[in-house]
């Protein structure tokens, strides 16, 4: 019988249990995937924690998941049963061995690529390419911050960069990720508010700051991203970490011709079209090795509660699973 990690009430790792769950045929345009590997990321444990109260109560979490289809509905024509299929949703349920989804935020996982991969680097591999080819042309930008470099999103940003040839200093919030960092395309890292940092932005950018910031820790870190960012330059927020940033005053912008996104990978991804083009893009650079990717870890879908905790433990980011 089907069954998923229910949630309840927030609290600690052990509000995650396993139940039975009744997993009804597919509408029209949906799909029955039988699911084998499932990622497992900090939005989850903000979900459970009730940091992010974007899930419904009692509801089963989890954003993204690989699995094989096991029935179509009857409008769905471009995939087959048997194919592996790789998501990510904003409406929750991945943690589960079975669930129904509607067929258009699926894309078919190529022959070259492993179910797990795509469970637990898809969804960063996707934010990469939103950051880099869908919010702005990066063609003249040479000499990029990237904070959280040793992060799930980070780690991978900084190596498709690093790909492309531009200059990445990373910022990082341990002495020991400095060197995982510079594994990973930095030319040079430095910890979170490390004064050596204003001075080496200084000397690294000829004085100019840097032109673009992607920031993904927020709160802690958003007001040395906007001293370090260039005249005219750019500075991406992606996630709070640390805390949501207070709202910033248009005139603050105005002192240094500042441009600030906060981009919502969701609203990309929510565009058909545009959802294929990148999951294709992605695809090509796995099967093309551009990523160096940490060692896997798997854990059952009933050992949910200790995966939490080793990723709130800020072990195994980036690579940790459930397998029903």
């Amino acid at each position: 019988m089907p069954e998923a990690v229910v949630q309840r009430t927030y609290g600690q790792s052990d509000v995650l249990n396993i139940e039975k769950i009744t997993v009804n045929d597919p509408a029209d345009d949906e799909i029955l995937i039988k699911q084998t590997a499932i990622g497992i990321h900090f939005h989850d444990i903000y979900v459970r924690t009730g940091l992010y109260k974007t899930l419904n109560l009692p509801g089963i979490p989890g954003v993204e998941a690989s699995g094989i289809i096991e029935k179509l509905g009857k409008s769905v024509n471009n995939l087959k049963v048997g194919d592996r299929v790789v998501y990510i949703t904003g409406s929750y349920g991945a943690y589960s061995s079975h669930r129904v989804i509607n067929h258009k935020i699926v894309a078919k996982i190529p022959d070259e690529l492993d179910d797990a991969t795509m469970a637990t680097n898809f969804s960063r591999a996707l934010t990469v390419n939103m950051l880099t080819e869908q919010v702005f042309n990066l063609k003249d930008k040479k000499i990029i911050l990237v904070t959280a470099a040793a992060g799930g999103v980070g780690r991978l940003l900084c190596q498709y960069l690093n790909s492309m040839g531009k200059i990445v200093i990373g910022t990082v919030g341990s002495q020991e990720k400095i060197t995982l960092a510079k594994s990973y395309g930095c030319k040079n890292a430095f910890i979170y508010n490390d004064d050596n940092i204003i001075e080496y932005s200084k000397e690294i950018t000829k004085g100019n700051g840097f032109d673009l910031v992607y920031d993904s820790v927020g709160l802690d870190t958003f007001e040395q991203s906007y001293n370090l960012a260039s005249n005219c330059g750019y500075l991406i927020n992606f996630g709070q970490s640390s805390g949501p940033i207070p709202p910033v005053e248009m005139s603050k912008l105005a002192q240094k011709s500042l441009s600030i996104s906060r981009p919502i990978l969701f609203h990309y991804t929510n565009q058909r079209s545009l959802f294929e083009n990148m999951s294709r893009s992605v695809f090509d650079q796995f099967i093309n090795n551009v990523y160096s990717l940490e060692d896997k870890m798997c854990f059952d879908l009933k050992n949910v509660s200790q995966a939490h905790d080793i990723l709130e433990s800020r072990k195994g980011g980036g690579s940790l699973y459930l397998k029903p």
